[in-house]
């Protein structure tokens, strides 16, 4: 009797950029021997993407400011500086 295979990509790690201003891109890599850019998304203030690590993803890239949720914490990603005075 062959044992039937899982898929464990539906059990990897799920993070959450929220958009803290227009025009944050969220930048999908693969894995591999090579790392290309596999997807690309922009959002607007406001917008929220929720993405997953998968046998085909290994890194994701935020440019802009946006709130990053994981199950490691919270993190917000750089963006304009604000001029503080």
């Amino acid at each position: 009797m062959k044992e039937e295979l899982v898929n464990y990509s539906v059990l990897s790690d799920y993070i959450v950029i929220k958009a803290l201003e227009n025009g944050v891109t969220v930048i999908g890599l693969t894995r591999g021997e090579e790392t290309r850019f596999s997807h690309t998304e922009k959002l607007d203030a406001g917008e929220v993407w929720i993405c997953q690590f998968t046998e085909h993803t290994s890194a994701i890239k935020v440019r802009g400011s946006a709130e990053i949720l994981t199950k490691h914490g919270r993190v917000e990603s750089g963006g304009k500086r604000r001029e503080e005075g």
